[in-house]
Order: C-alpha cells, then structure tokens, then sequence
C-alpha cells in the first residue's frame, strides 16, 4: 500500500459530485422496483405467486452480465481514468430504461437488463473513485457515505416509483431514463478525473476478467479471506432485491405504493445509520469489531423477517436492520487498505464482480424459495423461507471473514 500522501486529493467538491452520482442513479434504479411485479404479470399472463418465477432469471441475466463486464471496466478505470467510465455507466443506463420502459414481450425486457448488466459500472468505479480521493484512515466513513448515497437513493426512489405507477406502471422506468440523462449531463459538466497518471496501470486482459481479477488476489491472502466473506454475504443480501416487492404482495398484500414505502423506510433506515452512525460506530468498535458485529446483526435481522407474520413487524424489523448495514462499508475499507492504489479500480471491478454473480445465483435459489413455500403445493406454507436461507448464509460468511482477521492480526490491528 502506498504512503498516504501519494493519494491524489480533489477537496470536498469531488467526493460530492461522486456522492451526487451515486444518488441520482440509485434513484433511477429504485424507481422501477415497486412496478417490476405487475409488469411482469402483464407480459407473462400469469398471477403474481407464479411470476415470481420469472423474477430470478430477469435479475441473473442483469448479475450474469455484470459479472462478466465489471473487472472489464475496472480495469478500464484503472488505466483511463473513473470519470470516463462513469459517463459511459450513465448513458447506456438511460436508454436501457427506455428499452424497458416500451418492452412489449418478455425478451424485451431481458434485453434490457442485459444491457443493465454491461452499464452499471456506476458502484464499483465510485468507491475506487472514494479510494483515490480520501486517506486509508478516512475511506471506512467515505465507503459509509456512499452506502448512505444508496440508502437515498432509496429513500426517493422506491417511492416516487410506487405513487407513479399507481397511474401507470410503465411510467416510472421513463421518469428512472430521465433521471438517468440528468445524471449524465451532470457528471459531463462537474465531474472531475480522481486518478492521477502516475496511479494508472496497463490494461492486462488477463486480469480484466473475473477469472483472471480472482486469480489475481487470491495470491493476496491478506484480501482473499474476506472476499470470500464477502461472497458469501452477498447471496444473503441479494434476498433484498430479489424477492423483496414479491414478498410484500404475496405475504401482506401490499400493492405498489405500499412496496415503494416500505422500500423507501429501507432507505431512511439505511441513510441514517451510515450518515449519522457510521462514523461514531467505526471510532467506538474500530473496522474490524464493526464488520463483525454488522453481520452478526443481519443474522438476527434476516431471522426476524423470516418469522415476521405481520406487516407491522416487518417494518419494525427494518431500523435495526439497517445497523447492520456498516458491514459493508468496514469489509471494503479493510479490503482498500490491503490493496496498492494502482489497483484500487480492480479491486472494487472484483468485488462487483463477486456482487453481481451472487446476483446470478442468490435469485434463483431466493425466488424459487419462495415460490415454493408460498404456492398452493407447499408442503410447509412458509414465505419467509427466503430469509430464513439469507440467516444461515451471512452466518457462514462470519467463518471466512474471520479466519481472515486471525490470519492477518498485525496488519487488520493497524486499520483504525
């Protein structure tokens, strides 16, 4: 790792025009969440219980091809910079909107998640764009603002979405493609390069694949653990967006509006914890006790949704919930600290990659839990089967990450 005064500095102006970023485009993609169920009843004919079944496969086209593109891009970054990559996400992110916007048949929509998968680069390319601009012992706050970015993102988006499409359901994919163009036109006008050349790296094919990115760092053990913690995490946490607006309807009968809200107090829950609790958790617990706690309370979070019945007690699940939101942020400032910055834009390509590909399998086996446990045929009705699967996952995650903390002692005790 590089001495801290080698980290190219932009001042507060470049760390919120990527904050801005991340917000408008987490705004976009939420919009279209709570109206995915009934667009995809009206293009496959079928009721809600049986069209979750398409949920899955619609979701892995998305993580299948984000898999594959993200250490791409990564490794672009590395080489010509974030902003350009950046831009590139944005603009394709708009028309893909569109494309979903006006499908007419359910490979239309395919289309259009696929080309999701190759845009969104967006995430990844903002926390190496984080890593380029802050100091080691500033990235785990840093890392938080970006969650917090997601969390209002969030907040607005599920929301705003959710009254739009109770006029019409295609409506907010067109609002989501406008929000995505505004978000272009700003980051074409305000955002600067975080890179500076002497930071930059070759583009080796080689390592600018998922292959080649894991093969990469699993020769760095100091990083290897914890991605392979982070793996794990990530088929729970992609219970969220794969089943979430299923479950409302099929488990509480909530409508739109009512998914939109509850997605929305996600997002209010998320946005507070890493903007106002963030900060004074990582200085009370340090990164490591943070990571580790974080999870251990998404292992109760996820056990209480499972066995939450009501839809009063789902919602009151969600503050506590949201704590366990500063895992994230604490494994990736772990993760940048081990890692040179001339890789950073791999390392977060990487890790997107390890996101996006439990995103090609964690729906599948989400969706299909439940369906299976909520249709007629169940043997055992149980809705919260999914969550329950999420419990078991994050509780295996912890054995990784903290093989990872044993194995590593002197280097994980310097990371404040």
């Amino acid at each position: 790792m590089s001495e801290t005064a080698e980290t190219p500095r932009h001042g507060g102006n470049a760390f919120f025009f990527v904050i801005v970023c991340v917000t408008l485009d987490m705004l976009a993609f939420g919009m279209i969440i709570p109206v995915m169920p009934d667009l995809l009843v009206e293009l496959t004919g079928l009721p809600a219980e049986e069209a979750v079944a398409w949920a899955g496969p619609l979701t892995a086209t998305f993580a299948l091809v984000n898999f594959i593109a993200m250490p791409t891009l990564g490794g672009l970054s590395d080489r010509f910079g974030r902003r350009p990559v950046l831009l590139a996400s944005m603009a394709t992110l708009a028309l893909d909107f569109i494309i979903m916007g006006l499908a007419s048949a359910l490979w239309v929509l395919f289309l259009g998640r696929f080309l999701s998968g190759i845009s969104s680069a967006t995430f990844s390319t903002a926390n190496a764009y984080i890593a380029d601009t802050t100091t080691p012992e500033k990235r785990g706050q840093a890392f938080g603002m970006i969650g917090a970015a997601f969390g209002i993102g969030f907040v607005l988006g599920p929301a705003i979405g959710g009254l739009i499409g109770m006029i019409d359901h295609r409506a907010p994919f067109f609002a989501a493609a406008a929000v995505a163009g505004l978000n272009l036109i700003y980051g074409l006008f305000v955002l600067p390069e975080s890179l500076k050349p002497g930071h930059r790296r070759d583009f080796e094919l080689k390592r600018s694949n998922p292959l080649g990115a894991f093969m990469h760092f699993s020769k760095l053990p100091k990083v290897a653990w914890f991605l392979i913690g982070l793996a794990i995490a990530a088929l729970a946490n992609a219970v969220y967006p794969a089943t979430w607006a299923f479950h409302g309807e099929i488990r509480y009968d909530w409508g739109p509006s009512e998914i939109g809200l509850s997605l929305a107090a996600i997002g209010v829950s998320s946005a507070l914890v890493q903007v106002a609790l963030m900060g004074r958790i990582l200085k009370w617990l340090g990164t490591v006790q943070t990571l580790v706690w974080g999870m251990l309370i998404n292992v109760v979070s996820f056990a209480a949704f499972a066995y939450a019945d009501a839809a009063w007690m789902a919602l009151a699940i969600l503050p506590f919930s949201a704590l366990g939101g500063v895992a994230g942020p604490a494994n990736s400032t772990i993760m940048s600290n081990l890692t040179p910055d001339n890789a950073q834009g791999e390392l977060h390509g990487a890790t997107a990659s390890i996101n996006a590909l439990s995103l090609v399998i964690s729906p599948l086996i989400m969706t299909q839990a439940l369906y299976y446990f909520s249709s007629g045929a169940a043997p055992i009705h149980f809705p919260g089967a999914a969550f329950l699967l999420a419990a078991i996952l994050t509780g295996l995650a912890l054995i990784p990450i903290t093989a990872g903390i044993r194995a590593n002692r002197e280097e994980t005790a310097q990371i404040a």
